[in-house]
């Protein structure tokens, strides 16, 4: 009896502590990620131009600066934020983009045109 006890015990703990992991798991924030390019107005990938991210809540601006492939990444953003991304190189500026909270895709990619015409 004391032996069946035991195991019942040992059983729901167990349970318990799967239950608890599951709940604190859900609770954390989600967070999500956002990549893209960055390319002239002939589809040619930018390196060295500048990527901005502001948070719209905060205003705190985070940068990127895109290597030969002209790829961008800001990891670990809050799923219930706004933030505007843009970029510039050479004093041209592409279109700013706004990822919304109410996207909740954990990545997100955005496409980023310089327009460097004459």
């Amino acid at each position: 009896m004391k032996r069946q006890m035991a195991a019942g015990a040992v059983i729901l703990l167990v349970m318990l502590s799967v239950v608890s992991s599951a709940v604190a798991e859900k609770n954390q924030p989600q967070l999500r990620e956002l990549t893209g390019t960055v390319t002239d107005h002939n589809d040619v990938p930018m390196e060295k131009a500048i990527v901005y991210l502001k948070n719209s809540r905060t205003l705190v601006v985070k940068t990127f600066i895109t290597g030969a492939d002209g790829y961008y990444r800001f990891p670990a953003l809050a799923q219930n934020v706004d933030y505007e991304v843009y970029a510039e190189r050479r004093g041209k500026k592409s279109e700013t983009k706004t990822l919304s909270a109410f996207d909740s895709r954990a990545q997100v990619s955005i496409h980023l045109r310089i327009d460097t015409g004459k």
